[in-house]
């Protein structure tokens, strides 16, 4: 999906409008627990993602609020209120619990600071809700309704930013970023998540302190990108990473995209390719299911799939720009850039397996593959298969409508020669025509290498020839058992 161009300022009005009717909604369940905790003698307040996305007409079910209770009044009121409870977050005093289909968390007023080398925050209660609101990464998610009553604070301008969709933050964002550098990388992913803009304060702060961004743990810089990438405008937080030197730490082989372009542009912007394709595969998501929800794994790889050329560029003496293998050498940086940002080992073969295929396609030519080739196209793709349709057809960016056209006919009929053979042949599920144990009695031998080696020349004849009945697959079997060389 194409960024936002030129947003029109929200109406304050319309925006209250819409916050009055977001907690009428919620009314039957503010109500009762705003009055749980003022009955305790302490404040309660509706905040963050909840009051912004209310003031922006979305809803939600999972809730955030802010309170003067500790953690341990917190969780005995909330046990009385919920249906289940759960307490992960309270080294960071934050108590969770289900009532029905509503999630809310609750957590005590509080600041956070980092030691300069240290990699997680340092957590210590505060008294006030102005001080919890100071303390929070922007002005949009720095207001809060509080419960009973509905008294809305605003101490820092957020409804205006809103107003305006423009990301600030509360105090000097060399302050912010400074306590907790991870808010940088939140600045880009609510530009993409929310289509804002950030303001020039901001993104000079963000230029200046890239570096701070070392010292958060991987796993928390996966985390934000996860959600970065799987945002509605991933470009605007990608380009707003890359323009501040963040991605230069975090996602280097993104800027590494933006290569030398030669006088006579002989060759693609790569970076720029990079973002379109990411774009036209979120385009194509409906494919992947039925909702067509955010795909990461077809989303990084698109921005991933190019990332082997810097290393393979050359360029030739008449001009000619190549970028051999690049399929293969971008894997592998794949591979080692998601081991470095602590993914699972599932994200990281599905992802590289997309980006070392993505160029598979382009030896179909015209439709010249044998059903041989075909099978081990899906073969190889495996249950990837889905995913490398999306991939393989958004990487065609160019502007020729001919040739753009060509290549979409081309894949259509390579998809419809899949579906034609996976109806006859099972492709999904292909294996050889004997298994191991007819394998051992035909050949009269146990289990072993050899029964391996046998296995593995089956699925090979199966791709070359197809399906093939008992008797001829044991005819096959036993002559190439006759010509296989003695050990």
């Amino acid at each position: 999906m194409p960024a936002p161009s030129n947003p029109e300022p929200l109406s304050i009005v319309e925006v209250q409008r819409r916050v009055d009717r977001e907690l009428d909604r919620l009314a039957p369940l503010l109500d009762g627990l705003g009055a749980l905790f003022a009955d305790a003698g302490h404040e309660l307040h509706l905040v963050g993602g909840p009051v912004r996305d209310a003031m922006l007409g979305r809803s939600h079910t999972d809730l955030d609020f802010t309170t003067s209770a500790p953690p341990e009044v917190t969780e005995r009121l909330l046990k009385r209120w919920g249906d289940a409870l759960w307490d992960m977050g309270r080294d960071f005093g934050t108590i969770g619990a289900r009532r029905g289909d509503w999630m809310v968390e609750v957590t005590t007023y509080r600041s956070e600071t980092y030691d300069p080398a240290s990699r997680n925050p340092v957590v210590a209660y505060g008294d006030t809700l102005a001080g919890d609101l100071g303390r929070r990464d922007f002005t949009v998610n720095a207001m809060a309704v509080s419960v009973p009553g509905r008294g809305f604070e605003d101490p820092y301008g957020g409804i205006v930013d809103l107003a305006h969709q423009v990301l600030r933050t509360p105090g000097r964002p060399e302050d912010s970023f400074g306590d907790d550098p991870l808010r940088m990388l939140r600045a880009a992913r609510f530009a993409a998540q929310l289509g804002f803009t950030v303001a020039p304060e901001v993104v000079a702060a963000m230029t200046a302190m890239a570096e701070r961004i070392t010292i958060i743990s991987a796993e928390r810089v996966r985390d934000e990108l996860v959600k970065l990438i799987c945002a509605p405008y991933p470009r605007l937080g990608l380009t707003l990473l890359v323009d501040t030197g963040l991605a230069a730490l975090v996602l280097p082989e993104l800027p590494a995209l933006q290569l030398e372009r030669d006088e006579h542009h002989r060759h693609k912007d790569v970076y720029e390719h990079t973002l379109t394709v990411l774009e036209q595969a979120i385009d194509l998501e409906p494919r992947l299911s039925a909702d067509g929800g955010p795909d990461f794994v077809s989303r990084f790889a698109a921005l991933m799939h190019d990332v082997g050329k810097p290393r393979t560029r050359r360029l030739l003496d008449d001009g000619t720009v190549t970028f051999h293998h690049h399929d293969v050498v971008g894997a592998k940086l794949t591979t080692k850039r998601m081991k470095a940002l602590r993914f699972s080992n599932d994200e990281i073969a599905a992802v590289s397996q997309l980006v070392e295929l993505h160029l598979r396609f382009h030896g179909y030519g015209s439709g010249e593959w044998t059903d041989s080739a075909v099978r081990r196209y899906v073969r190889d793709a495996g249950d990837q298969l889905a995913r490398l349709h999306v991939l393989t057809r958004a990487d065609c960016t160019t502007r020729n409508q001919r040739k753009a056209d060509r290549l979409r006919r081309t894949y259509d009929d390579l998809e419809a020669r899949i579906e034609r053979l996976s109806e006859e042949e099972e492709l999904a599920s292909l294996r050889p025509d004997l298994d191991g144990n007819q394998i051992m009695e035909i050949l009269g031998v146990g289990p072993g290498r050899e029964v391996g080696e046998a296995y593995r020349f089956l699925l090979e004849l199966r791709l070359d020839r197809g399906p093939l009945d008992e008797d001829a697959a044991r005819e096959a079997l036993l002559a190439w058992w006759a010509e296989r060389p003695s050990t």
